[in-house]
């Protein structure tokens, strides 16, 4: 038995030692490799000092090109560069990939062990910062990390500095999904406690206020300019017609009107009556409309790949953009990953659908900016397939050319550009034709003011981002999206109520004039703080960040929910994702509110009447999972007997 055991110890203890050394081999690898790249790096760009005005000299021949002058119009330095660029430098330029950073702002370019999940997935699954950044010529990254104001800053002067060094000094464009929520769910809100916090895109179209959706885009504009974000992946302008729908939660609701009305005041806030140097390019998404998914299941999996118009409501769904996104000139667009279900001669993707992107956005609506593919439908990767609705059996190459065949520009999620190099080369898409596409997308840069100066000063970033006012503000907005939708005259409560409290973090840290007890039977009032449903899914990757399926909530979650409702009256407080089927809840209810981000201090404000629930809801209460599973993906407010209607929301007596 123990020359056994000797023999089972020698062997873990070889295993180890492989995993060990082979391990540190691909280290070294790597490393040398990413070595290799930045010697391939030329100077910083100097300065040209002409009649007392200075210049950079990106490419580093000691003349002004057209490109570096800022005297030139927009056009001209976009011509002047892109005639200068070689086909890879073009290639790269038309994709939009995601791009990890250490903690302290450092670009990710060797593999790492991290208490970081997302670290660890970027170490593993992506290619290295140098890699895409000087070996694939990639200049327009998606960040996805919440690391404080100066970190993030701190990177953008690490990436830019690199960008300034390579052949053509092409700055970099860092974009982002949404920031200034108070919820972590990658590909709809990145949690990042360093920014403002404000109510979500529900929440801003519940206070029904467009002249604070625009000051919102704009101090969300200020902080994302202050770390060097300059393109929002946002706002959503889909409907969300089909409440089983889990990205409901970044959409506007359900109303044509409302949504085209919060999409315009948005991207004005973010973009500014005209996009320039201070301004951040919003990339608003879906065209043409991504909300009516065959029974609410979402597009990023195989499963909910239909998009369906059973209400033939199509034109519906473009009202946002038509009366929207483009009045206000959202600077790009994003199509879904969807089938529009028998509404082309073809049943395939938008992105790959000519007859969606050049026939109707270009021809039609005349949208003449970037259109970026959504995120990984070309190539299969290391964190899943590709999600190519309709044209699974043609190759990446393929693929590849169908959505520029079809208009669109720039890919996003993908690092790839050797597939755009293949193309021209082989003949099958003309050079002239990438042009046009990279002139879109370096025009938006030059607009941006990126060419001329893309640095940020990390201290002030410490400063402006997340500062009193803009949180002072950002409260007011959570409080005037909070829906009072019943009150059997309990609220506001009176001084010194005892409360117990559930979902609140630790109500004795904020000011207020309750006592809060330990126990329901020691209470006055109970308060109950609780969450949209939904199926837990674990097949796919990204399933765990979306909540689908069920809006009602099981038995058992019932029993908890209800518990010392009918002994103590009851205040609940349901967080909505999505259009929850709160019928029991509310029978059991003193006191209903719903709100879309609203923080514990805000809340109790509340509580107390030293702020008043102001907001109307964005889309209808369904009363029963019957009634949800009855409605028309793609028609509005069409739920048998609502609980709450659309626009419902009342007011202290």
């Amino acid at each position: 038995m123990k020359k056994v055991f000797r023999i089972l110890y020698k062997t873990l203890l070889y295993i180890l030692l492989f995993i060990i050394l082979a391990v540190v081999v691909y280290y070294i690898a790597v490393s040398v490799k990413v070595s290799k790249l930045y010697d391939q790096l030329g100077p910083e760009a100097s300065s040209i000092v002409i009649d007392g005005q200075s210049f950079r000299d990106l490419n580093k021949n000691g003349s002004l090109d057209v490109y570096e002058d800022t005297r030139v119009d927009f056009d001209r330095r976009v011509d002047d560069l892109v005639s200068q660029m070689t086909l890879e430098e073009k290639a790269g330029s038309m994709f939009v990939s995601m791009i990890g950073m250490t903690g302290k702002g450092g670009l990710f370019d060797k593999p790492t062990a991290s208490a970081s999940m997302l670290n660890n997935l970027m170490s593993l699954a992506f290619p290295s910062s140098a890699e895409m950044l000087i070996g694939k010529k990639i200049n327009s990254y998606n960040i996805l990390d919440g690391y404080p104001a100066d970190i993030l800053a701190r990177f953008n002067n690490n990436i830019q500095s690199v960008a300034e060094k390579t052949r053509l000094g092409i700055p970099v464009t860092i974009a982002t999904d949404p920031r200034h929520g108070t919820e972590n769910n990658p590909g709809a809100n990145i949690y990042s406690p360093a920014f403002s916090q404000w109510p979500t895109s529900l929440g801003l179209a519940a206070t029904r206020d467009t002249l604070l959706v625009r000051e919102f885009g704009d101090i969300a504009r200020q902080e994302y300019r202050a770390v060097g974000i300059s393109l929002a992946l946002h706002p959503m302008a889909d409907l969300a017609t089909e409440p089983r729908w889990g990205r409901t939660n970044g959409t506007f609701g359900e109303d044509a009107a409302l949504s085209a009305a919060m999409t315009k005041a948005y991207v004005l806030g973010f973009q500014g009556d005209s996009l320039d140097q201070q301004g951040v390019a919003c990339m608003t998404k879906h065209f043409s409309g991504g909300g009516p998914q065959k029974d609410g299941e979402d597009a990023h999996f195989p499963y909910g790949k239909d998009q369906v118009y059973p209400g033939n409501n199509f034109d519906y769904h473009v009202i946002p953009f038509i009366d929207g996104a483009f009045p206000a000139k959202t600077a790009q667009i994003m199509p879904y990953y969807g089938i529009p279900v028998g509404q082309t001669s073809e049943d395939v993707g938008f992105a790959f659908n000519r007859e969606i992107i050049t026939g109707l956005l270009r021809d039609s609506l005349g949208f003449e900016g970037v259109v970026c593919a959504d995120w990984a439908i070309i190539s299969d990767s290391k964190v899943g397939d590709a999600r190519a609705w309709g044209v699974e059996d043609l190759t990446a190459l393929e693929r590849a050319k169908k959505v520029i065949d079809a208009g669109c520009d720039q890919f996003g999620g993908e690092f790839v550009p050797e597939l755009i190099v293949d193309l021209v080369e082989s003949g099958q898409i003309k050079e002239s034709r990438i042009d046009v596409s990279v002139k879109r997308i370096l025009l938006d840069k030059f607009r941006l003011g990126l060419f001329d100066d893309p640095y940020v000063d990390e201290e002030e970033a410490t400063e402006l981002v997340g500062n009193e006012d803009f949180k002072r503000r950002g409260k007011a907005a959570q409080a005037k999206s909070t829906i009072l939708c019943k009150n059997e005259g309990l609220l506001p409560l009176q001084a010194n109520t005892k409360i117990y409290a559930t979902g609140i973090t630790d109500p004795s840290g904020i000011s207020s004039p309750f006592e809060w007890v330990e126990s329901p039977e020691e209470a006055d009032v109970i308060v109950r703080r609780i969450r949209t449903p939904y199926e837990d899914r674990k097949d796919y990757f990204l399933e765990s960040f979306f909540h689908q399926g069920r809006l009602y909530y099981t038995d058992d979650e019932l029993a908890e929910i209800l518990d010392y409702a009918d002994v103590k009256p009851t205040i609940y407080v349901a967080n909505l994702e999505r259009p929850t089927i709160l019928t029991p809840v509310n029978d059991a209810a003193a006191a209903l509110l719903v709100e879309f981000g609203t923080s514990d201090e805000v809340l109790i404000d509340m509580l107390s009447g030293k702020r008043e629930p102001q907001g109307q809801l964005p889309f209808e209460l369904p009363s029963s999972w019957e009634a949800v599973q009855k409605q028309l993906e793609d028609v509005p407010y069409d739920s048998e007997d609502p609980l709450y209607p659309f626009g419902h929301g009342l007011r202290y007596e």
